[in-house]
């Protein structure tokens, strides 16, 4: 298992190199290779996701729970279509696909694939297996049967808890061979590549206790800590001091509880995803429950397990085979959201948010992720989920985010390779209302927040504001932005020059080109800089000093 863990981590790694040069020349020439695997690769610390041998960004939705049946779908992709989303995240269901031991089923997929490309549209495959939510609910029928061989987790107290343990053999191997068998179906029948992404289980940890207490658990808990999360880099992203070897406790002390249960549920997923790769390596992903990111709670109060801020380091020592951890992000203060998405953001790990609220005071959060590279944004619960709800309704309900996509959709390219080459820098507004500004080497643009962009003092009712700027050259910017207004003012020995706009140019982008729709001046430029009402708009704007 080792050996082949370490094979496929080689052939990764030389598969990264071979596409960052691919990138690199197929930019420059404006080349597209149709057909080619979505990869993730990652240069100088960013990511980008190649899809067709080209930087992609993920425009997602994600529909409930319940919704990846034929007779729901219709509605789904009508909120798609509202939404202006070019990739659809949509459950599949262990419990369906393998009804009865060894027997498979993919019809599901099937039609998920079909529909995905009659309505072209990227798909992003929730593998609902061993964990939903900390729970197991979508194992199938004969692995509910039979809790004995398929446990779930004992808590300290001695009861059982709704979660299943990661310590069962038979569980993972019967998950491992599942997971399997739907990447090579895929493997056979997508050769278009429709399956960006794949999530491994969902949510996994567990609720109302910190770890399992069974036997077998105590047993492995109370041996040597395993040598991967003894390395010195390892033990010092944990702030933990340097350790020849010992027990969980004599290791991690206060921590142990919830590094051991955060150790058992990676390997288990790990050896899921391994297995899964070893037949088609599309990218695979595990998404986490949060915790708190500002006042770090006590484990027994959130998800424990789960790949949450604080473990990161030891999901990557466990699950090589995983290529990133995702956070579902429903926090709305500004604080908590920013930071969540600043802790995902790593050299190691490529970010994506594969679920968030949907409602507009989480789209200023699409902006924070696009300038720290990220490779994916979506809100959960896109469809009515069977309320009958009018197409007009769905349509207001997805507002604030269909906008923005509309928006970015013409020049999904560019905001990805803008995002790989850190050249967005965003703010969002926060809960005080307060200007705020971004420096862009000789130049800092001032951000100030307003309802109808500024057009009166009068504060936006709630913080969701928000402001993107794009550095094409040393004095050219894409703006792009909401309620807001943006001006400039020179920096350093520039910082005493009179300045004015050259010009600013409001359009869209059609095949990589900015089309022009208007000039803004006067009234449009004046009194302040250029305002942003609550539609996005794109503006390329360039200055000039005299």
């Amino acid at each position: 298992m080792i050996r082949m863990m370490k094979s496929m981590k080689s052939l990764w790694m030389i598969s990264t190199v071979s596409v960052i040069v691919l990138l690199e020349f197929s930019t420059a020439l404006g080349q597209v290779s149709v057909g080619m695997m979505p990869q993730i690769i990652e240069k100088d610390g960013r990511h980008a996701l190649l899809v067709d041998g080209q930087p992609f960004l993920m425009l997602g939705g994600q529909a409930h729970n319940s919704s990846g049946w034929p007779g729901m779908l219709p509605n789904v992709w009508s909120s798609v279509k509202a939404m202006h989303a070019n990739t659809l995240e949509v459950p599949i269901y262990w419990e369906q696909i393998e009804p009865q031991p060894g027997k498979f089923d993919f019809s599901l997929v099937d039609t998920l694939l079909k529909q995905g490309r009659d309505h072209k549209v990227h798909l992003v495959l929730l593998w609902f297996a061993t964990w939903k939510n900390g729970s197991n609910h979508y194992i199938p029928e004969w692995m509910k049967s039979d809790a004995v061989k398929y446990p779930n987790i004992t808590g300290r107290n001695g009861r059982t808890v709704d979660s299943p343990s990661p310590h069962t053999q038979a569980a993972m191997e019967a998950d491992a061979k599942a997971f399997a068998a739907v990447m090579g179906h895929l493997k056979k029948v997508d050769l278009q590549h429709t399956v960006l992404m794949v999530q491994v289980e969902n949510e996994p940890g567990s609720w109302g206790s910190v770890r399992d207490y069974s036997a077998e658990a105590q047993k492995l808990f109370e041996s040597q800590v395993p040598e991967e999360l003894l390395k010195p880099n390892v033990l010092k992203a944990l702030n933990k001091p340097v350790m020849v070897r010992g027990t969980w406790q004599e290791v991690f002390g206060e921590d142990a509880d919830e590094y051991f249960h955060a150790w058992s549920v990676a390997r288990y997923i790990g050896y899921v995803a391994a297995a899964a790769k070893a037949v088609y390596p599309l990218p695979l992903y595990v998404n986490a429950a949060l915790r708190d990111p500002i006042t770090n709670p006590k484990a027994s109060t959130y998800e424990s397990g789960g790949p949450t801020d604080n473990v990161i380091p030891i999901w990557k020592a466990a699950a090589p085979a995983i290529d990133l951890l995702a956070p579902d992000i429903y926090m709305s203060e500004s604080e908590k959201a920013l930071k969540v998405i600043e802790l995902y953001d790593r050299q190691d790990n490529a970010l994506f948010v594969p679920e968030i609220g949907s409602g507009d005071q989480y789209a200023r959060y699409f902006y924070a992720v696009l300038a720290h590279g990220g490779i994916g944004f979506s809100p959960f619960g896109i469809d009515d989920n069977g309320q009958g709800g009018t197409e007009e309704e769905t349509a207001d309900r997805l507002k604030p985010l269909a906008q923005e996509y509309a928006m970015a959709e013409p020049m999904m390219r560019e905001l990805a390779k803008w995002a790989f080459e850190g050249k967005i820098k965003t703010v969002v507004e926060g809960e005080d209302h307060a200007a705020q500004h971004i420096d862009l080497d000789k130049w800092q643009a001032v951000v100030s927040f307003s309802a109808a962009g500024g057009r009166t003092s009068q504060a936006n009712a709630r913080p969701i504001g928000k402001a993107m700027v794009v550095q094409l050259g040393e004095n050219e910017f894409i703006l792009i932005g909401t309620l807001c207004r943006v001006t400039f003012r020179p920096l350093g020995a520039c910082a005493d020059k009179v300045w004015q706009y050259l010009k600013v140019e409001e359009g869209k982008y059609e095949n990589g080109t900015f089309k022009l729709l208007r000039i803004r001046n006067g009234d449009e430029t004046d009194w302040g800089g250029p305002r942003f009402g609550a539609a996005p708009t794109v503006l390329n704007t360039t200055l000039i000093m005299r």
